[in-house]
Formats: C-alpha cells, structure tokens, sequence
C-alpha cells in the first residue's frame, strides 16, 4: 500500500511555535471537538492561523484523489 505524506519523525517542528514566530496564531487540535474550537478561533480571528492536526500514518484519508487523476476519478469511503 503506498502512502502519501511525510513521516515527520524526530524533526518535527512544532507548527504551533513556527506560526506565533511569524505572528500568526498556532492551534494544535488532536480531536474533534479541539478542531472545532480551532475552527472557531481561526474565523473569529484577526491574524492568520496555522491549525496543526496530527493524523495517523495507518488512517485512510478519504476522499482521496490521487495524484495525475481527475476529480472523477476520487477514491470515496465505502
């Protein structure tokens, strides 16, 4: 199975701190209802906002389409 992203491993930055060191506003969400609240912070905002979400290598990220296809051809949850 081939996997698209990046195995942030050890050198991970800290997306949080890299945002507020540019001025923005940095919101790590880990959960539903933490995304919410990022969400909401985000619109409410008056300065960007980087929202970090941590997703498991193993997770299916769908909808999927993949890279040199067209919209048609997305791969949908069953």
């Amino acid at each position: 199975r081939r996997m698209i992203g990046v195995d942030q491993g050890k050198y991970c930055p800290d997306y949080v701190k890299l945002a507020e060191s540019y001025g923005a506003q940095g919101i790590r969400a880990e959960s539903m209802d933490e995304l919410d609240k990022a969400i909401k912070s985000a619109l409410s905002s008056d300065v960007a906002t980087v929202i970090d979400i941590p997703i498991d290598p193993e997770e299916d990220v769908l909808p999927f389409v993949a890279p040199g296809t067209s919209l048609s051809d997305m791969v949908l949850p069953s």
